[in-house]
């Protein structure tokens, strides 16, 4: 699909004259982020500081409380999890830290086929009758309305934790940590699930260090769980930005040198070298792995590796993930080819496809790839039995805000929730027609007259010949890059093309090579543009949106041009 391209304008010259230390293309990338102020510039750069005391986010003085209290009296505490990256990192550090502090406590996350999403009452049930009175959930929960009023009838006291949009009303939990919520006082609203529960963790154990709870209980520096903090934030698609950043900057070293036995083995089946870990490998190596468990198998498998301390489980279970994540990648590419050929308009405002063969942990993966290949909202369902229910996976465009259009079905839903982009639903398969039908209205209504083409936003046009190594290293220091601190893009323009070929596997990368105009040789790889050869040599010619990396290649440092797109270079 051909995309529009747009360039910042260049940042005034005081802009500049401002932060005279720091590398041009720096100091523009930050203005692009809107960060102009000096001391925001070198708040954003220094990775030093600590974040916001955890009390002053609500609900987080009566969490506490309850929680200390069920410790004290040896109460059976359930830490509720979700079957994603995020939700078992959070049930992982929950679980660990009240280990630590001396709590009866057990993760519980459900099967995403036989239980679906968030909290379920036959679940709640099976607890109450086996003497749970304590449950604290980790990235679910805030809009279970009926499962907690269920709960406080069995006489289950409930904490949420949940970091996605909020419903018109909250349910009766006997406390609820979102800082989205009205009139919290945080100061910072965007954590992924994990990052809530670690300012939970931090919470009870500033607690427990001013008084014992009364019981012999393990020494924890909140710090060592920053390891499960970057995992999940980054494989959640969390902003990288504010204490997000902060976060995963100070966890990024934990994984690079792992002290979970099965991080090491994760690290090793994915071929990941300690020390090379960044946002990047968690988002394209690490996290799916860990994601593969609740998509094909059950999440407690993910689960299992990060608690383990044994060595040959460990490298068992990574073993069992790295097998599950070749057959999710094997699943979705035939679903992915099934759905698009379902596709009757590829033009339509949104694509729906559903059908029972499509894998329920997959569903969302496919969605994604396409909204990414049509720039359309997309919809993949599980379709289930006529007289039973269907889950459904949405992806969407910054045109259409998914969740917002899943309120105005609300009645046609069991359950649903997410973010702004990505949601997922319960539906009873009846209402699956008149359900398409609303949303297809929905985002008609609101795609109505745009240009529906993604656009690629460059952060500079520079002149390739300019760029030195001193430029690529001064560009790091802005990493993590993902979402909402994206890494740099830049164009070039008139950019001669040597040896260009496809790679990977079936030949769907192009490789090739770039002359600037100083006749310096630079690497460079297009992902998933191999296709571009099948329809005739590249032009002599091109321009190029790219991000700049220097990586290291047979023990020697090689320029390297990451392409996003290409094009043929008009006439000066």
């Amino acid at each position: 699909m051909e995309r529009f391209w747009t360039i910042r304008p260049k940042a005034p010259q005081e802009q500049f004259a401002r932060l005279p230390d720091l590398e041009r293309l720096v100091v523009q990338v930050l203005y692009n982020r809107g960060l102009t102020d000096s001391t925001a510039v070198r708040t954003f750069l220094d990775r030093r500081t600590h974040g916001g005391d955890p009390f002053q986010m609500q609900g987080i003085p009566a969490a506490v409380k309850r929680i200390r209290q069920a410790i004290e009296r040896q109460e059976r505490i359930i830490v509720h999890g979700d079957f994603d990256a995020d939700g078992v990192t959070s049930t992982a550090l929950t679980v660990e830290v009240l280990h630590a502090l001396g709590a009866r406590v057990a993760p519980y996350i459900p099967d995403r086929v036989d239980e679906g999403y968030g909290l379920n009452m036959v679940t709640l049930d099976k607890m109450a009758a086996q003497g749970v009175s304590l449950l604290v959930t980790v990235d679910c929960g805030i809009r279970a309305h009926n499962e907690i009023a269920h709960a406080a009838r069995l006489g289950l006291d409930v904490i949420v934790t949940d970091h996605h949009s909020l419903p018109p009303t909250l349910p009766g939990a006997l406390a609820i940590i979102n800082p989205k919520q009205p009139g919290d006082r945080y100061g910072f609203a965007d954590f992924a699930g994990v990052g809530l529960a670690f300012k939970l963790g931090q919470a009870l154990v500033l607690a427990s260090q001013e008084r014992t709870i009364g019981r012999p209980r393990a020494e924890i520096d909140p710090d060592d769980l920053l390891d499960l903090v970057a995992l999940g934030t980054v494989a959640d698609l969390a902003p990288l930005l504010g204490e997000n950043r902060l976060l995963v900057s100070k966890g990024l070293p934990y994984l690079n040198q792992p002290a979970r036995p099965g991080l090491r083995h994760l690290m090793t089946t994915a071929r990941v070298k300690p020390g090379s870990v960044n946002a990047e490998t968690i988002g394209f190596l690490l996290g799916p792995r860990l994601n593969a468990a609740g998509r094909l198998d059950h999440a407690k498998l993910a689960y299992k590796l990060l608690w383990t301390r044994n060595e040959l489980e460990a490298a068992e279970l990574a073993r069992q993930l790295e097998a599950l994540n070749r057959r999710r990648q094997a699943l979705t590419h035939s679903a992915l080819e099934e759905a698009r050929a379902r596709l009757t308009d590829p033009n339509a405002p949104l694509l729906m496809v559903r059908d029972g063969r499509f894998p329920e942990g997959i569903i969302g993966l496919v969605a994604g790839r396409l909204t990414e290949e049509f720039y359309r909202p997309a919809v993949v369902v599980h379709q289930g039995p006529p007289d039973g229910e269907s889950r459904g996976s949405a992806r969407s465009i910054p045109e259409l805000h998914i969740i917002q259009a899943l309120d105005r079905c609300a009645d046609l839903l069991v359950k649903y929730g997410g973010h702004t982009a990505a949601a997922g639903f319960t539906v009873a398969t009846t209402d699956l027609p008149a359900l398409e039908a609303r949303l297809t209205d929905l985002a008609a209504a609101s795609l109505a007259g745009r240009d529906l083409r993604p656009t690629l936003v460059a952060d500079a046009e520079i002149k390739l010949e300019h760029i030195q190594e001193r430029h690529i290293a001064a560009i790091e220091t802005l990493a993590p890059f993902g979402e909402g601190n994206p890494e740099p893009l830049f164009a070039a323009r008139y950019l001669e093309t040597r040896r260009a070929r496809r790679v990977g596997e079936g030949g769907k990368h192009l490789q090739l090579q770039i002359l600037d105009r100083r006749r310096r040789l630079w690497q460079a790889i297009a992902f998933r543009q191999g296709e571009r050869l099948a329809q005739g040599p590249l032009p002599e010619l091109i321009d190029a949106l790219f991000h700049l990396r220097c990586e290291q290649w047979n023990g020697t440092q090689r320029l390297t041009l990451v392409v996003q797109d290409l094009r043929a270079s008009q006439s000066p």
